[in-house]
């Protein structure tokens, strides 16, 4: 199924939203605001945390939505990656708790994001931001929503006074080549501030290097749905389930907004240049 209808989205994106919800409570019952998590912490290779409520909830949510279909392959930050994905024709791409360090720190800018590829590309995401009460859900075709109501971006085109959300050296160098703009404050869920560029609190949002289909997929169906547009740095598409899970920086918003940021992160303006590297 290289194309799946209608039909099959909707009951996809049903599945996909109650399971974020079931996931957002079970990680609520180890979230400690304004404190430190109740889960257990452990770090990996390369110092990121992995809590106990993130394989909780993986686990979850492997199993529930691994049970709609079998034959759609998995993907997720947090299980073992198997190979066999990249011969599936629809995949699901899944961060059980993606902010991890907000979440186990007791700051309430992380989510539960729920992605689903078809043939690479995301056709379905569901964003649960279950401390903000926020709920953001989309498939190809049938619009984006957050908690059920409608939701577009901004439609601001021009960089110069846009309201942008992203890694502090990137609006530097963007304020250097565009003039003033509005910084919004820093949300550490790369997903949850990408889906403010789809709900139109941000005209666009940005990220440093490196981000994983996991934090993406699932918001970039959002955007799509919602009007928007998200492009790797140098304007290119973004293609997933690859062998490697990984891309460069991205940039979110209204797509001539993006083509702007690209220009001068790029280089095209020189005084705003910054590399990606």
């Amino acid at each position: 199924m290289n194309r799946p209808d209608a039909a099959f989205l909707q009951e996809a994106l049903r599945l996909a939203t109650q399971a974020a919800l079931e996931a957002g409570e079970i990680a609520l019952g180890y979230f400690r605001p304004g404190a430190q998590t109740s889960a257990d912490v452990q770090f990996k290779e390369g110092g990121s945390p992995v809590t106990e409520a993130d394989l909780t909830v993986d686990r979850m949510l492997k199993g529930r939505l691994g049970a709609f279909d079998p034959a759609i392959g998995w993907l997720s930050e947090e299980t073992e990656d198997d190979p066999a994905r990249l011969d599936k024709a629809l995949v699901w791409v899944v961060d059980p708790i993606d902010g991890t360090r907000s979440f186990a720190q007791g700051r309430p800018d992380w989510g539960v994001a729920i992605g689903l590829l078809a043939a690479g590309r995301p056709v379905l995401g569901v964003l649960h931001v279950p401390a903000e009460g926020k709920t953001y859900t989309a498939h190809q075709g049938g619009g984006a929503f957050l908690n059920g109501a409608a939701i577009t971006i901004s439609g601001q085109t021009v960089v110069r006074g846009a309201r942008l959300s992203g890694q502090q050296a990137m609006l530097d160098a963007v304020e250097k080549g565009a003039g003033t703009i509005a910084r919004l404050p820093r949300i550490h869920s790369l997903a949850y501030r990408l889906a403010l560029v789809a709900d139109g609190t941000a005209d666009g949002g940005l990220s440093s290097k490196n981000p994983h289909d996991w934090d993406l997929a699932a918001v970039h169906a959002v955007i799509n749905e919602a009007g928007g547009t998200l492009k790797q740095i140098d304007g290119t598409d973004l293609h997933y389930n690859r062998a490697s899970t990984r891309h460069p920086s991205v940039l979110a918003g209204h797509p001539l907004l993006v083509a702007g940021l690209s220009a001068i992160l790029n280089g095209d303006n020189p005084t705003g240049r910054i590399r990606d590297d």
